[in-house]
């Protein structure tokens, strides 16, 4: 793996008595395209914060270009860029302005790429922020991060909001100039589809734990749905019905009952648990193809047995 260019070890914030996040340990490879993921409330923004030196650790650490966040020095900083999920801009600076006030806090500056992204969002110079549209104000913020040309580029849940026109093209604006220049991304998002068009890695946060951290390719390829066919009632599975005696198949996440159908789904499944499932009786064994969303969605949703709602509705004449 490349020379990590984010580093964490034992991460841990508490607000309070309660925790933001635990024990966090991981590595971001330089030129890495890397999907931060969870549910609201997972620690996400908490960890991208720490990274930036705007929180500080109740414990652990983490090292940014090398460098402890806790004290990074301004040529460090000057390195990385960094986009909030608000997009703030001063509403009352045009376009243009904003470039000349954000140009003053760093030695370099690409002038170019700052109005190529101003124009990729049909942004004119002399428009204030207050007056683009959200597509536009997140491309103006793009156009201020990219132009200082920043090895690491930080995206807090960037295309939050944005109407899928505006997202592709902040997508596609970000991965282009960052490919050319061998840039890192660490990026959050909810938006699934998007982690899956351009993310290298993911790491995946639950209830602020890391779960998992691996490629994208992995973590489909770990998580895994079948659908088993029976020829009457399908078989209650120890530890998803709570009935004791039932079979037992290792790493089933959860079931969904429909009918005379069992739909499960596997975490780390292996030949044993292919095994498990043809000594239950079922008279099919069909594979269901996830995306990353799905298998995500599968990941974290809630563990056990679960049957259709249709089950629970009557029929009506």
């Amino acid at each position: 793996m490349p020379q990590p260019v984010i580093e964490t070890h034992k991460l841990t914030k508490y607000f309070g008595d309660k925790p933001a996040l635990q024990d966090l340990s991981m590595a971001v490879p330089q030129g890495s395209v890397f999907g931060f993921l969870g549910r609201n409330g997972s620690g996400k923004t908490t960890t991208i914060r720490l990274m930036l030196g705007l929180l500080s650790p109740t414990r652990g650490s983490v090292t940014v270009l090398g460098h402890d966040s806790a004290d990074l020095p301004d040529d460090i900083r000057a390195r990385v860029g960094y986009m909030p999920e608000s997009h703030p801009a001063y509403g009352w600076m045009k376009a243009r302005e904003a470039g000349r006030f954000q140009r003053s806090f760093y030695p370099n500056w690409n002038d170019d790429l700052f109005n190529a992204v101003l124009d990729h969002f049909r942004i004119t110079p002399n428009t204030k922020a207050k007056h683009l549209s959200r597509g536009m104000r997140a491309g103006l913020c793009l156009a201020l991060t990219l132009a200082p040309e920043p090895e690491l580029l930080v995206l807090d849940d960037p295309a939050l909001g944005l109407d899928p026109v505006a997202r592709h093209s902040f997508l596609e604006s970000m991965v282009y100039v960052t490919r050319e220049n061998n840039c890192t991304i660490l990026f959050s998002s909810h938006l699934l589809s998007d982690v899956e068009r351009v993310a290298d890695r993911i790491a995946v946060m639950d209830h602020s734990v890391l779960r998992a951290c691996c490629s994208v390719e992995t973590f489909r390829n770990q998580v895994r749905q079948v659908l088993l066919r029976f020829e009457g009632d399908p078989p209650a599975l120890t530890g998803l019905s709570g009935e004791p005696g039932g079979p037992g198949i290792p790493g089933v996440l959860h079931s969904v009952r429909m009918g005379n159908e069992l739909k499960l789904t596997l975490v780390n499944a292996n030949g044993e648990v292919d095994e498990a499932m043809k000594r239950i009786g079922a008279t099919s064994i069909e594979s269901v193809p996830m995306g990353l969303e799905e298998a995500f969605l599968a990941y974290l949703g809630d563990r056990g047995e679960r049957t259709s709602f249709f089950d629970h509705v009557g029929a009506k004449s």
